[in-house]
């Protein structure tokens, strides 16, 4: 494909994506195909001979697009919203082109230092601590990981290899094997399970806290814990905390857990991947408290503020821990300006070796919507929840199961669990919204999510309608079995 085919293809794709945003309304926004539809319609071995561009992008028309759920449709309301806009696609796009490998500032200064900036940027649109920032010439900064799983992960490592030097050094006696055998870690059971895989992949075993009624672990659940744990001869290591938790977007006591922390030096890492956003607005300012004393914080712009899948920025207070306990070096990766400027080499700070050009479409995308379309972009989703839950509250079939938080609505059928499993399940069938279900205390219920591109308060009633007239249809058949099964005793 040479330059001027290019020049044909790219804008004809670039056509293909704006028009499938376009029309996205349209269409079902989950797939009508069953497994193996791709897989039975493909060829089983890939062509000896060039085909025509024209031709392929008919069949991600025809055979892609079939097998789609559409995460950008505004009837989508499952999950948490991957967010996406156009100047990011553009950012992407452009990424994509230059083909770069952040792999230190020599194999492209504008990678690493487009990061510094965005970072920065974004530290203080959140109204992070000042010891976060990159500018502030001290041992914090901002890196863009790939997703929370990654950023919870690299401070489940960092928690733990930092925990087994400072106890190395103290108890020399004790072999690193003894100590590691030791340690152990806390979250709160309503933590999403990448806090728990992280425990499983980073071989430190983490107690999951309940929480009850509140889904709030504080620093009196943590307190309890780290007691019974040092009773038994083992090490507390990390607390991995929640802002905007899974199932109902709880927020944990940041500031209790952050005193029962210093106390013990226990990591505390603070996942804060979908509420996060809130921090940049100042009806939120309470969810900051405590957030100057935690070790780490992640939050994914890919959830709530129109970059795409996956940009997780991650802030360290001291990146010179986890520098210290990742850092591998070979010759090929040395050049002469290593060390200067106060320039980080980032790929101490993950798990990968290359880095992708991550912050460009994080700075298409905030110069393209400025500070203040972004705080509008994250009060328009709220906006449109407490639009739903109006619904959801003036029915007298229904029942909320939490606290609207944020774009999240959580709400059940009264009447018994199995209603609002049956519920979900004809609107799911029907396949015109999408949500998905939780447990909360053992009982079912629904999570309504505002999500896509760009959400209007015609898809809310549009949702609400489906809900209703599926909900009313469901009782008035359970009704009529009620009355044949009476009539038939």
């Amino acid at each position: 494909m040479d330059a001027d085919t290019f020049r044909e293809f790219g804008k004809a794709a670039v056509d293909f994506i704006a028009d499938y945003y376009e029309n996205i309304r349209d269409t079902d926004v989950l797939p009508s195909v069953s497994p193996g539809y791709l897989i039975n319609l493909l060829p089983k071995e890939m062509p000896e001979k060039p085909e025509q561009w024209q031709e392929i992008l008919k069949d991600v028309s025809k055979l892609i697009v079939p097998g789609l759920t559409h995460w950008q449709s505004p009837n989508f309301h499952a999950y948490y919203p991957i967010a996406s806009s156009y100047p990011s696609v553009v950012g992407e796009m452009l990424s994509a082109a230059f083909g770069v490998m952040g792999l230190s500032w020599i194999c492209s200064p504008s990678c690493t230092e487009l990061e510094l900036v965005v970072m920065d940027w974004l530290a203080k649109f959140l109204k992070l601590p000042a010891h976060f920032l990159h500018s502030t010439k001290g041992p914090g900064g901002g890196i863009i990981q790939g997703s929370a799983s990654e950023s919870v992960l690299i401070a489940v490592m960092v928690a733990r290899e930092q925990a087994v030097r400072r106890f190395k050094a103290a108890q020399p006696e004790l072999s690193e094997g003894e100590i590691r055998a030791r340690l152990v870690g806390y979250s709160s059971d309503q933590s999403n399970c990448c806090i728990e895989k992280a425990g499983i992949l980073g071989a430190l075993p983490l107690r999951l806290l309940p929480t009850g009624e509140s889904r709030v672990m504080g620093g009196t659940q943590l307190a309890k814990a780290v007691k019974e744990d040092l009773a038994k001869g083992l090490i507390p290591t990390v607390c991995l905390a929640t802002l905007g938790a899974t199932d109902t977007c709880s927020y944990d006591d940041i500031a209790s857990l952050a005193t029962v922390c210093e106390e013990h030096k226990i990591w505390l890492h603070v996942d804060a991947a979908y509420a996060g956003c809130a921090l940049a607005l100042e009806e939120f300012a309470h969810l900051r408290e405590g957030l100057d004393r935690v070790d780490s914080l992640n939050y994914n712009l890919h959830k709530s503020l129109a970059i795409n899948f996956e940009c997780s920025p991650m802030w360290l207070r001291d990146s010179l821990k986890l520098v210290q306990s990742f850092k591998v070096d070979r010759p090929y990766l040395q050049h002469k300006y290593k060390g200067e400027a106060d320039i980080p080499v980032f790929r101490h700070w993950q798990i990968p070796l290359g880095r992708r050009f991550r912050a460009l479409k994080v700075w298409l995308t905030f110069r393209t919507y400025g500070a203040d379309g972004l705080r509008e972009y994250v009060r328009h989703r709220i906006r449109l929840a407490e639009r739903f839950e109006k619904y959801v509250l003036a029915d007298t079939r229904l029942e909320m199961v939490a606290k609207r938080s944020m774009g999240l609505v959580c709400f059940r059928v009264r009447g018994g669990d199995n209603l609002s499993i049956d519920l979900l399940k004809r609107i799911t069938e029907r396949k015109k919204i999408y949500m998905v279900p939780a447990i909360s205390e053992g009982k079912p219920f629904i999570r309504f999510v505002v999500c896509g591109m760009e959400p209007k308060e015609c898809d809310i009633d549009f949702a609400w309608h489906e809900i209703e007239s599926q909900l009313s249809q469901l009782l008035s058949e359970r009704e009529v079995t009620r009355g044949e099964e009476s009539s038939q005793r």
